[in-house]
């Protein structure tokens, strides 16, 4: 009885040191949540995907990330980042939904300390804008055009040219790109513009100013929305004669705009065939682009770009300068930047680039029998 009791005694002993050390054990530090991310919006696959990546990238860091969304309201924008800041946030990422309507939230960060990096999207008429995440948006629209120019033969081809957004700055850089590549081939004889008086009365012209891209653009604006696409590229057909129909030219700014206007384009009889640009490789284009029914993507690796976003708030948060090869000029100020490369994907290569890549998997698309 007595070995009993003191076997008891020494076990009791064991589990209150074991419980001693336990609640003396340095517990794993919490995440610094120091850095606010603001997205344009939910309803499009793009920054559903940025999303994401971001919280994908922070994993081994020592940073957590408050991700807030504007649903295309510079009002809400607003709010989204004065919330951030009120909650102590020392970096923010934005991307605006309206360049120039966003200065006023990088002005307010700026304001209370927050270092304000620019992400996919320039801000404009600011100086409160420390660095600039993004691709080559000129060389997005320059890969576009070229793919245009590299898949037409003779003479007279049509081409329907639609952009982004006009209060977005991205969609003067696309276009300023693809113009620069199209012009030559416009003046020549390759091409047709059918769609754009503004583009016609310019064709003899490869650089354009910026009044001059905005008038352009705002005729054939799809505002970045899948119906305004539709109903434009309905418009251009119904008024289109039948000898700017047949095998036919389209530059159509991104993925989400692709599937509508070629869908439109698709269920029109006189067309024969069409080509048609994209970007941003969303997984309804890349079945879209497996199933014939979108040309290309510019495929904008969001990995790349997170990764350089993150990067570029941790060295800021570390005490340092982010790396810069280039910049952007936002109508302030010159703004730091260093490009990320983008990549053309069809059908030629799609397998290659995005799914032994890992960006996306296999089983996420249907394909062809062979």
């Amino acid at each position: 009885m007595k070995r009993f009791k003191g076997t008891a005694l020494v076990l009791v002993a064991l589990l209150l040191v074991v419980g001693i050390l336990a609640g003396c054990a340095p517990k794993q530090a919490a995440k610094q949540k120091v850095i606010g991310i603001v997205l344009p919006t939910k309803d499009e696959p793009r920054w559903i995907q940025d999303e994401t990546r971001f919280n994908d990238a922070l994993k081994d860091t020592d940073y957590s990330a408050e991700i807030m969304f504007s649903q295309g309201d510079p009002a809400r924008e607003k709010q989204n980042v004065e919330t951030l800041i009120g909650q102590g946030i020392k970096v923010l990422i934005l991307c605006a939904h309206d360049a120039v309507a966003a200065a006023a939230s990088a002005e307010a960060a700026r304001d209370a300390g927050v270092k304000v990096i620019s992400y996919d999207r320039l801000i404009l008429d600011t100086d409160a804008v420390d660095y600039y995440v993004t691709f080559d948006s000129v060389e997005v629209g320059r890969k576009q055009g070229q793919y245009l120019v590299d898949h037409a033969s003779g003479q007279n081809n049509p081409l329907y040219l639609y952009a982004g957004a006009l209060s977005d700055n991205n969609s003067f850089l696309f276009f300023q790109g693809a113009w620069e590549v199209l012009q030559p081939k416009i003046a020549d004889g390759t091409f047709v513009i059918a769609n754009s008086t503004k583009a016609e009365a310019l064709k003899d012209k490869n650089s354009l100013t910026r009044d001059e891209i905005a008038d352009i653009i705002g005729q054939i604006t799809t505002n970045w929305d899948f119906n305004t696409a539709k109903n434009l590229a309905q418009a251009n057909l119904s008024s289109a004669p039948k000898t700017l129909k047949g095998n036919v030219f389209i530059l159509a700014p991104n993925d989400g705009t692709a599937r509508s206007i070629a869908d439109t384009f698709a269920a029109d009889p006189d067309i024969t065939s069409y080509v048609i640009t994209g970007q941003d490789a969303e997984k309804p284009s890349v079945q879209y682009i497996i199933d014939g029914k979108q040309s290309m993507t510019v495929f904008k690796d969001v990995r790349v770009l997170v990764r350089d976003a993150i990067n570029a708030a941790i060295t800021y948060l570390e005490g340092g300068e982010p790396e810069a090869t280039t910049t952007y000029n936002n109508g302030v100020k010159d703004v730091p930047s260093k490009p990320s490369e983008v990549q053309v994907v069809d059908k030629s290569n799609v397998r290659e680039i995005l799914i032994d890549s890992g960006y996306y998997s296999e089983s996420d698309f249907t394909w062809p029998t062979e």
